[in-house]
């Protein structure tokens, strides 16, 4: 069974392109370009489902379409339509060696060089150009630019995230 912790979300399914079965895919990162994985993965009923890719083709520098094996028409892809797409986390690192994807660190918990623990990751938004992590704080929800200023220890053993955050940032 495929986990959350295993996987990275790497864009955005949008409508079904056409009538033979291709989807319109946005996407954060071109990983399922640059790795021998053949799948991707989308999460249908609580269950995180793979899907193996059959063909695809760019359509800009963010955007691409996609043909699944066994989603032959617009009837087929239309369940996708808004769908998250994640990719298996083994096949990422593989692929940035030197770089950690803002989806891997979900899950961590985070620690501040004054405070403490402060709660886990739920989510990243890199919505716009200062990502950000979200994390979970006495029932309500930080966030916490995701800046190399502010890291001073990552365990990825222990899924442990320590940051030294400026004083106030936590109280806006």
């Amino acid at each position: 069974m495929i986990t959350r912790e295993e996987l990275i979300r790497i864009g955005r399914f949008n409508k079904p392109h056409g009538v033979k079965g291709e989807l319109s895919f946005t996407f954060t990162d071109d990983v399922f370009d640059r790795t021998e994985c053949s799948y991707i993965v989308c999460e249908i009923d609580g269950i995180f489902v793979p899907f193996f890719i059959e063909e695809y083709r760019f359509k800009s520098d963010t955007t691409a379409l996609i043909k699944l094996e066994d989603v032959d028409n617009e009837a087929d892809a239309r369940p996708f339509t808004l769908l998250d797409v994640y990719f298996p986390k083994s096949y990422y690192k593989e692929s940035n060696e030197d770089e950690a994807p803002g989806d891997y660190f979900i899950g961590f918990t985070v620690i501040d060089s004054e405070k403490g623990v402060l709660g886990k990751i739920v989510s990243i938004d890199d919505s716009t150009e200062n990502v950000l992590f979200e994390v979970e704080y006495n029932g309500r929800l930080l966030l916490i630019p995701a800046v190399d200023e502010f890291v001073c220890e990552i365990d990825e053993d222990n899924r442990k995230l320590y940051l030294n955050i400026p004083d106030g940032l936590l109280d806006l």
